[in-house]
């Protein structure tokens, strides 16, 4: 499948996501408000905030798609990392309402109807199971699509033990198990959602992506002939699959700098997969002895600069 028709395709199965979440959202409120069911609405709630992670991720996958601009020149490829974010965040906000409202149930529980809990949760299994299964290609490579995925993820297996909690009370009369559940829910949401929520900020911070170390690729460019130092290093990510390097490499007098180049640019993508890069040859070099740029020092040149115009 080409990379357009794999768009439009993603792009149909968020629709259709979008459509059975907003099914399964009615039904788990209304249920759980005639029931009296925290254990319902909570994850109906959890379902509500899903639908507008679905449309957050709708939203950023069509923003994917957008060319690069004068003034957008990466792009808006940062958008799915945006909404993978705001959507684990809301999620984690989320889970400690569910847990405060969980408590308090179980200090002054309410009776639930067990057989209608299973049959609402019933059907919302299976309809975010069927979600989830809808999203799983495409959250294999994308964060965004990730965080979605997993959320409908998650609220499958809450319902499931909701349709659990419901046979349970049916059986024993036990309504305490309604906001236990609650507690059982805020530990899948925290689950799915506290790694996408610190993958996504660590892509927003710029900092190095994961399995990549600086100091190994630092090692593996000076080890080749003809180079003498690397500084100014930077390594970072637009989104998880667009990795970009940047650095300045001090190199020995009479090289040939466009072959020491290729060679340079051919170990970095073959070691590390890294295809994106620009690469400054220098014969000499004020700071050779920093390996990371200290950006504090171009902050502070701007600000005196800045000082000294105001004074003139």
């Amino acid at each position: 499948m080409t990379s357009l028709a794999a768009y439009h395709h993603l792009r149909s199965r968020l629709h259709l996501a979008l459509a059975l979440n907003a099914v399964v959202i009615v039904g788990e409120f209304a249920g759980g408000w005639l029931l009296n069911s925290i254990a319902l609405m909570s994850d109906a709630g959890h379902n509500l905030v899903d639908q507008g992670s679905l449309f957050l991720a709708l939203y950023a996958h069509l923003l994917t798609s957008r060319p690069a601009t004068e003034s957008r020149t990466f792009g808006y490829h940062r958008a799915g990392m945006i909404a993978a974010f705001l959507n684990s965040f809301i999620l984690l906000l989320t889970a400690g309402g569910i847990l405060i409202i969980g408590i308090t149930r179980l200090f002054e529980p309410v009776v639930v109807n067990g057989a209608w809990m299973m049959g609402i949760a019933t059907v919302s299994f299976a309809a975010n199971l069927g979600i989830a299964l809808l999203l799983q290609q495409g959250a294999k490579d994308d964060l965004n699509i990730r965080s979605a995925f997993w959320h409908m993820l998650a609220d499958a297996w809450v319902s499931l033990g909701v349709i659990v909690s419901g046979g349970a009370i049916l059986l024993t009369g036990w309504t305490v198990l309604d906001p236990l559940i609650s507690i059982f829910v805020v530990a899948a949401i925290v689950h799915g959602s506290w790694p996408i929520f610190k993958e996504s900020l660590e892509v927003l911070l710029e900092s190095t992506p994961p399995g990549i170390n600086a100091s190994n690729v630092t090692a593996t460019i000076e080890s080749i002939p003809g180079v003498a130092n690397v500084h100014d290093l930077h390594i970072w990510a637009i989104e998880p699959r667009l990795i970009m390097l940047t650095c300045h490499i001090l190199t020995e007098d009479s090289m040939d700098t466009t072959a020491l180049l290729k060679t340079i640019r051919d170990r970095i993508t073959g070691d590390f997969g890294i295809k994106h890069m620009t690469i400054q040859l220098e014969t000499s070099c004020a700071h050779p002895d920093t390996v990371h740029c200290n950006l504090n020092t171009l902050r502070d040149q701007h600000s005196a600069v800045a000082s000294a115009h105001v004074h003139h």
